[in-house]
């Protein structure tokens, strides 16, 4: 059975042209979906990530450079799915369950196992036509490795690119699916990078924020500081910021005067939390829908509560989703 959280989005009547294309790019096919004036050009071979999103032919996410697809630097990608999980898990260890599983350090020589499995493996195209992809991924512990994820499973991602004369909407869904005979816990989400220069102003809502350690584990949840006012849509400029928000609303907008462009970010209920992260002087803003806090697994296995601690039980499935609806700013 299927466990979804997804909210029926407002009902658009879309006309507009629409076509897909299986392209090849520095020795790497890509999806093309276009309709209308957008294009969506996908990497299943890279992570599954999005390599561009472009509306009148300007920037909605940052555009992946050649050099990237060339060495398969899935890091430089527009926006790339994380899945079993999100962010960081503690020293790469997960507790779960009374019993404690040794994770990959997948991340250089960082001290933690961050974002899953599926932003750094190739997934295969299992669907296309018209302004709809569908990629999948099958991990499976034996095979795959069980530091990189101890329990077998299946992921799929869905695009889909809409458009009208004045919008255009991407909608993509993750599904995580159980393929074991143990139940397991979970998280998923995206990490989108907006194209953004200093101008660019970003608004959304939030209850709270944490605090972090210096490798990004949080340490203290508090009231949105005065310096982080994004209620009310805010310019970048000077915004250096990589920290998880509760209670987020579930819509953000970004809007860059500089192309003319604004994006309506928009994630169902389950994704619960946002992780902005800006570094200094960046050319984008990563704004990221998720459903659990950083390191919720091991957090929850000691006592702490709603952090958005799930668990997926063998033959089960829960998908989420997100969509990123585009306009003129003006």
């Amino acid at each position: 059975m299927i466990l979804s959280t997804n909210e029926r989005w407002p009902e658009t009547q879309f006309s507009a042209l629409v076509c897909l294309r299986n392209i090849k790019l520095a020795a790497m096919h890509i999806i093309e979906l276009a309709s209308g004036d957008a294009t969506l050009r996908a990497a299943p071979e890279l992570g599954g990530a999005i390599v561009s999103y472009t509306w009148r032919r300007r920037p909605v996410l940052r555009p992946t450079p050649a050099s990237a697809l060339e060495t398969r630097n899935v890091r430089l990608a527009s926006c790339y799915p994380l899945v079993p999980y999100s962010n960081r898990i503690r020293n790469a260890m997960l507790s779960f369950r009374g019993r404690e599983y040794a994770l990959e350090r997948n991340f250089g020589t960082h001290a933690h196992a961050i974002h899953g499995v599926g932003w750094q493996r190739a997934w295969s195209i299992a669907d296309g036509k018209g302004n709809r992809a569908q990629l999948t991924l099958a991990h499976d512990p034996s095979a795959d490795g069980a530091g990189a994820w101890p329990w077998p499973f299946r992921a799929t991602q869905t695009f889909e690119l809409s458009s009208t004369d004045t919008v255009a909407v991407l909608s993509t869904t993750l599904t995580l699916d159980n393929t074991g005979a143990h139940p397991f816990p979970f998280g998923l989400g995206w990490h989108p990078f907006f194209a953004a220069d200093a101008a660019t102003t970003v608004g959304f809502g939030a209850h709270a924020v944490w605090q972090n350690d210096a490798t990004q584990l949080p340490v203290q949840r508090m009231a949105v500081p005065a310096a982080w006012p994004f209620r009310d849509a805010r310019p970048l400029d000077g915004l250096t910021i990589d920290n998880v928000f509760a209670g987020w609303s579930g819509r953000a907008d970004v809007t860059n005067a500089s192309t003319g462009v604004r994006a309506a970010l928009a994630a169902d209920r389950a994704c619960g939390c946002l992780v902005v992260y800006a570094p200094p002087r960046a050319d984008f803003i990563a704004l990221e829908p998720v459903t659990h806090e950083t390191d919720a697994f091991n957090r929850s296995a000691a006592g702490a509560g709603d952090v958005g601690f799930r668990t997926l039980a063998p033959g089960c499935a829960f998908s989420c989703t997100m969509r990123v609806a585009v306009s003129a700013s003006d």
